[in-house]
């Protein structure tokens, strides 16, 4: 029996982490991803998130830009309050708000970004597949 390795979903903001994108599923990836390049990880509509669920995706990761770094101003601030927000929905409709993830990224190498998502999916394994 082979060890489960989650679907993750990772909406990766333009300016702080999609140059880093192509490590996350190379060598040593953890998890079958799907990275989702946004301008603005701000502008991820929760409807997005909600249907990467619904669709069988056991985990979403949203990176943003450091606090003071977001190229659209107030983008990061909008996206951390959105999942804030995605986590309480996922927990009222029995998905676990840990499977919703954010990370604060500056300029992401592939290594760093391949790490970040390997411990959110040892994270997300951990709790098995959604539903």
């Amino acid at each position: 029996m082979s060890e489960f390795q989650p679907k993750i979903m990772v909406f990766c903001c333009n300016w702080c982490s999609y140059a880093g994108a192509d490590a996350i599923s190379g060598p040593g990836a953890k998890a079958k991803t799907k990275v989702i390049r946004t301008m603005c990880s701000g502008k991820v509509d929760p409807s997005f998130v909600l249907k990467a669920f619904s669709s069988g995706v056991d985990g979403v990761m949203l990176t943003v830009c450091e606090p003071g770094e977001c190229h659209y101003i107030g983008g990061n601030a909008q996206a951390m309050r959105r999942v804030e927000l995605l986590q309480n929905v996922l927990q009222q409709l029995g998905v676990e708000p840990e499977r919703l993830k954010l990370e604060r990224t500056s300029n992401a190498d592939g290594k760093q970004l391949q790490g970040m998502v390997n411990d959110f999916a040892g994270k997300v394994a951990a709790l098995g597949p959604v539903g």
